[in-house]
């Protein structure tokens, strides 16, 4: 069975100012560092609406430029349906937002959403919300979300083409 190449992936957690733009940016980073950024189009998004047009959360920003990443311009918005035809790959961040996700998707997009570490890594875990939580535990989600881009970049470079630059359908 062919899979469609991965052209462009989208983040999600529930108020899309502490994981996803996290996870964002440090994918971007990650694909820059291997010389592959402009060849995957990356967003994120949130399942619920409370956050809309915010900025990141402070403390993700913080963490994020503490190792080099720049997430201060990005803003939060909503998963919207066209995403899911727009979108080759959906991650969310925990479970709630993959079910959330997959009852929102129609059902011929819910094989593109996946939980992030299991894809990634193939642990079946949430990335935790670290929004009630201090500052270590911000930096505890900025590391798994870490492993699991490299995880990830490694697994899309394995399937880039050297002629086309494109993803092969392999994922």
């Amino acid at each position: 069975m062919s899979i469609k190449p991965i052209n462009s992936i989208l983040f999600v957690c529930l108020g899309n100012i502490c994981r996803s733009p996290l996870a964002e940016g440090v994918f971007h980073s990650v694909l820059s560092e291997r010389g592959l950024a402009g060849h995957i189009r990356l967003d994120s998004a949130a399942t619920s609406g409370w956050e809309v047009g915010s900025a990141p959360d402070p403390r993700s920003i913080a963490v994020a430029a503490e190792h080099g990443v720049d997430i201060s311009g990005q803003r939060a918005r909503k998963v919207l349906q066209e995403d899911f035809s727009r979108f080759d790959l959906i991650l969310g961040m925990d479970r709630a937002n993959v079910r959330d996700l997959k009852a929102l998707a129609p059902q011929a997009a819910r094989q593109r959403v996946h939980l992030y570490l299991d894809f990634t890594t193939g642990a079946a875990r949430d990335v935790p919300d670290p929004y009630y939580e201090d500052r270590q535990a911000f930096a505890s989600v900025y590391r798994m979300i870490r492993e699991a881009s490299e995880a990830l970049a490694k697994r899309l470079e394995a399937n880039v083409s050297p002629t086309s630059g494109q993803a092969s359908s392999t994922m």
